[in-house]
């Protein structure tokens, strides 16, 4: 038996808003019930004291760490940085991730059951925030009875999620590790995902988001899926892996199959993702991220009025090559951030892997990651 599978989870359910008590979005609309699904790690402390959420980006799930049985071969997400001994060690720390709302791995999303029709939501699924999910995650985390979390922990768009925490609920929120993320889209990724959402719905199986039951819009997906993987890379990291390294021949074949080594990648990570993920839900959690600006959160002009009053610590992190999410967005945050007097630790890491250098081993990330915890955990021993 491997290392991994000697951690043991399961996922769990917590279903709230029942009617009439359904959650306000902020678009005004209503819904409910609303089911999030979850797993933890580690031992809650008596004082409560110890618990971290962690967040999932866009297209992952509350399988963070642990395996679901002793022959489960896929270990969690993030298992490089999570589990006994690790940077976020379940030795020390409670560990909840949850699915997002919106998503499609239990939680609440456009697949899910419309208890009013009886079918899937669809397009009849209302438009949400990344507040809203964390408003919903909030509710998750009152019911797991913890009235304060020790750390909020996300990158990428589960890093927006992180900063929406600190601005909604600072009060909640001990410590934060936004990592590879942005107080906002830039046009250009907004124009990204733009393309990706009209592949999915150039496809003719979408038929305005009402495919449950009969062929889904696959092809349509697959392409979302490796416009977005191109993103999450950089030049280097293409150069490195792939070159122009032609796939099982020596000679250029003269047709429009997969010729070149990228090719053949990309077409895989698309039709592989296909197998797992929901496109409405793409639709729906692309256009929430697009919304997000750390603006709408300010009492005043600009991202620093987000943080007034808080007295969260902050350890943010970018990476040199992620040219989604550049360093300068961070340094944005940054200097937010210290214009509020707040504790902010910044590093940025050389990495040649682009945006998805945070879920790839790094010393360097692993250091800070466990350093920053243990200080903030030592300076709060009793959850104050």
């Amino acid at each position: 038996m491997s290392d991994v599978c000697a951690n043991l989870v399961s996922k769990q359910f917590f279903t709230f808003a029942e009617p009439p008590h359904e959650l306000v979005l902020e678009s005004g609309e209503r819904l409910g019930p609303v089911t999030l699904a979850y797993e933890t790690m580690g031992v809650l402390t008596q004082d409560r004291d110890n618990a971290i959420l962690v967040i999932h980006a866009l297209t992952g799930d509350s399988h963070v760490a642990g395996c679901y049985t002793k022959d489960d071969a896929r270990p969690g997400w993030w298992e490089i940085m999570v589990g006994p001994g690790k940077a976020i060690d379940t030795e020390r720390y409670f560990v909840i991730c949850a699915n997002v709302l919106g998503g499609c791995m239990g939680s609440t999303g456009p697949s899910s059951l419309n208890q009013v029709t009886g079918k899937p939501y669809g397009l009849a699924f209302p438009l949400l925030t990344i507040g809203d999910m964390v408003t919903a995650q909030k509710a998750l985390i009152d019911h797991l009875g913890i009235p304060k979390l020790l750390a909020v922990v996300g990158g990428s768009v589960g890093g927006m999620q992180v900063l929406a925490w600190c601005a909604r609920y600072p009060e909640m929120v001990r410590a934060a590790i936004p990592l590879a993320t942005t107080p906002r889209h830039s046009a250009q990724s907004i124009a990204f995902n733009e393309v990706a959402r009209q592949a999915i719905m150039a496809d003719p199986h979408w038929r305005g988001g009402d495919y449950y039951g009969g062929a889904k819009p696959d092809l349509g997906l697959a392409v979302a899926r490796m416009i977005g993987h191109i993103t999450y890379l950089s030049n280097e990291s293409m150069r490195q892996k792939f070159g122009r390294q032609l796939k099982s021949r020596d000679a250029l074949s003269f047709h429009f199959d997969a010729g070149f080594e990228v090719e053949s990648y990309l077409r895989y990570q698309g039709n592989k993702f296909v197998e797992r993920f929901d496109a409405n839900s793409f639709l729906y959690l692309t256009k929430a991220a697009d919304y997000f600006d750390l603006d709408d959160y300010a009492a005043t002009t600009g991202p620093a009025g987000a943080f007034k009053g808080s007295h969260t610590s902050f350890l943010v992190v970018s990476f040199t090559s992620d040219w989604l999410y550049p360093t300068e967005q961070s340094r944005t945050l940054v200097r937010a951030l210290k214009r509020n007097g707040l504790d902010v630790s910044f590093c940025e890491i050389q990495s040649d892997w682009g945006h998805d250098a945070f879920l790839l081993p790094s010393e360097r990330l692993h250091s800070l990651v466990e350093a920053f915890l243990a200080r903030v955990y030592r300076e709060n021993p009793a959850g104050e």
